[in-house]
């Protein structure tokens, strides 16, 4: 199961943007989200989904590529 929906409501809940605003496969620069928001966010969705994202990971820049990322860690985390 993806983990882009509940991406694009936090998305929602933290900056006011529009889920139908914000194409997954767009930059969330281009909606206003700048590296400290984007930070910022990394941190909101540790603490959302009880992850922790590794730094290798902190250059993502669209929410289809950070869904990529949060199911690959929560797919680890799940028992076989």
């Amino acid at each position: 199961m993806s983990s882009l929906k509940e991406l694009q409501e936090l998305i929602h809940e933290k900056y006011g943007i529009e889920e139908s605003a914000l194409d997954p496969h767009a930059s969330m620069r281009e909606k206003g989200v700048d590296s400290l928001a984007l930070v910022e966010f990394l941190f909101a969705i540790e603490d959302h989904f009880h992850i922790d994202m590794p730094d290798a990971d902190s250059n993502v820049d669209t929410l289809a590529e950070l869904a990529v990322v949060v199911d690959k860690i929560l797919a680890s985390k799940t028992p076989a």
